[in-house]
Order: C-alpha cells, then sequence, then structure tokens
C-alpha cells in the first residue's frame, strides 16, 4: 500500500529527507477533485477590429451588375435634369463634345449669336469628367479595385458630391428654378455641372475595375452597338447575359430620363432629383459595405 507523504510530516511541518512534495494536481486528484481540463477559449476579436478585416475584404463581383444598372437609373435622373435646366450633359460626353464643336462654329459664323457662352458649360463637364476617371481610376488601383472599403469609399465619396451639388441649388447659390433658367450661362451654374460630371466618372470606373464593360451606364452609342451586334440578340433570357445586362442599362437610363424630365418639370425645381439621385448612390454605397465577400479573398 502506498504511503501517504501527509503522514511523514514531522511536528515541525517539514518532510524527512527523501519524501517527495506532492503537487497540487496529485492533492486535487487525491481529494476526488479533477483539474478543469478545458482549453482556453480564443477571445473574440474587438468590434473595430472586425471592422477593419471587413473592410479589406474583396467583394463577390456576382450580382454586382444589379448595383451598376442602379447607376444607370441615375445617370438618365441626373443628365434628363441637368439638360433640361443648362443645355448640357454631366454624363453623355458625347454631346457634350458636339455642342462645344458648334458652339465655336456658331460664334463665328452665326454673330450674334443668341448663346454665345454656351460651349463652356460643355468643356467644364468634359474637363472635370475627364479628371474624374483619372482621380477614381488610381484611387482603385491604389487601394485596390474590388476591395469593399475602396467601392463603399468611392460611391460614398460619388453621393457626397451630388448632394453637395443638390445643397448649393438649394440655398439658392445656383438657381435651381426652371422657369427662371433664361441666360445663356451663369457662372455660378458651373458648380454643379463641375461637381456632377466629376463624380460620374467614378461609375464609368466601377464598371470597368468589376468588369462589367457592358453597363458603362454613362455611354449608350457603343452599347446599342454591341447589343445590335450580338450574334445571339434573339436567344433565350438566361443564354446571353451580357446581351441582358445591356438591354436592361438601356432601359434603365431611358427611365431614370423620364422620371427626371416628369420630376423637374412637375416640381420646376432640380435639386429634388440630385437629392433622389445622392440617395440612391447612399443605398449602393450601404450594399457593397453588406456585399458577400469573394471567395478568394485574402485579407
Amino acid at each position: 500500500m502506498a504511503t501517504n507523504p501527509a503522514t511523514l510530516a514531522q511536528p515541525n511541518g517539514q518532510l524527512p529527507a527523501g519524501a517527495v512534495q506532492p503537487d497540487a494536481d496529485s492533492q486535487d486528484t487525491e481529494r476526488g477533485g479533477l483539474k478543469d481540463q478545458r482549453p482556453l477559449e480564443r477571445k473574440r476579436p474587438g468590434l473595430v477590429t472586425r471592422l477593419r478585416v471587413h473592410l479589406k475584404e474583396n467583394v463577390s463581383t456576382s450580382h454586382a451588375d444589379i448595383l451598376m444598372l442602379t447607376c444607370c437609373l441615375v445617370s438618365g435622373l441626373v443628365d434628363s435634369t441637368i439638360y433640361n435646366a443648362y443645355g448640357t450633359f454631366v454624363s453623355m460626353q458625347t454631346g457634350n463634345t458636339i455642342f462645344l464643336g458648334l458652339g465655336g462654329a456658331t460664334s463665328i459664323h452665326r454673330p450674334p449669336n443668341p448663346k454665345p457662352y454656351g460651349w463652356a458649360k460643355s468643356l467644364t463637364s468634359l474637363s472635370c469628367f475627364f479628371l474624374g476617371c483619372w482621380f477614381f481610376s488610381h484611387f482603385s488601383r491604389h487601394f485596390g479595385p474590388v476591395r469593399r472599403s475602396t467601392l463603399a469609399s468611392s460611391f460614398l465619396f460619388q453621393s457626397t458630391l451630388v448632394f453637395i451639388a443638390g445643397a448649393v441649388v438649394q440655398a439658392g447659390v445656383v438657381d435651381g428654378n426652371l422657369d427662371t433658367i433664361t441666360s445663356d450661362i451663369a457662372w455660378k451654374s458651373e458648380i454643379p455641372i463641375a461637381l456632377l460630371s466629376f463624380q460620374s466618372a467614378g461609375q464609368i470606373i466601377g464598371s470597368r475595375v468589376l468588369n462589367l464593360s457592358e453597363i458603362p451606364s454613362v455611354v449608350l452609342t457603343s452599347m446599342l452597338c454591341d447589343l445590335a451586334s450580338d450574334p445571339q440578340l434573339v436567344g433565350g433570357w438566361k443564354s446571353n447575359i451580357k446581351r441582358n445586362r445591356r438591354a436592361l442599362a438601356f432601359a434603365m437610363i431611358l427611365v431614370g430620363a423620364v422620371a427626371g424630365g416628369f420630376i423637374s418639370e412637375g416640381s420646376g425645381k432640380m435639386q429634388i432629383v440630385l437629392w433622389i439621385a445622392g440617395s440612391l448612390k447612399v443605398l449602393i454605397t450601404g450594399a457593397w459595405m453588406l456585399w458577400p465577400e469573394s471567395k478568394a479573398s485574402p485579407v
């Protein structure tokens, strides 16, 4: 029978020579107690850490066409309203190029020109759109084109510019009443034209980084050409996704243009459409924050 070391203790509490001090585990076992052997639970990362990891994820491009089609609706809304107010576009730059050329020609051959500075608005739009393309493309490449934080911040910035344009009109800095905009150009009107043209460039850059070039959202000519020349134009609905996207993009721009015309003409004010357009881009920003992660996303 094994001798309990506790019985060998001397009166002074010390063990005799050669006796082994029992460790705590053996004492717990002899007392019938079992030491908790459960593994330590891993500490859950904090909210800030989880948010940082979430923002670094690459998003899935599956069904991202839904968001780009929403951008087509925004383009139709804004372009129809701005053209109705100022006679220029902020997305469709082909028309602005023609207006710019006509401005110079009519000034020379048909004086006095009733709109001698109409070309200036088109030049502003073209220039700001070009700068916007440069900015958003470099921004996407630098921070990761399909990273959640990149896409969300890009569309948040776009929505901010739309809201600023709406606020400028709402505050009366720029005339937003369609019935009273009669002059060839009020130089303050360059403010919303510049802001809206710059932000619209973010949409077409977004379509490029998402590999959705069939939904440029700001160009119709090439999109209609690709749609009409598609060899499977009349194929089944599920057999040709790119054709479906092009057709829906055209429809969304048209619906946006009709809606923008009705809203601006019905209210006589252009800022209402800008609030709607900015809100739609905020929704797109929120969608990117909740969008599924790419399966191959390195974090």
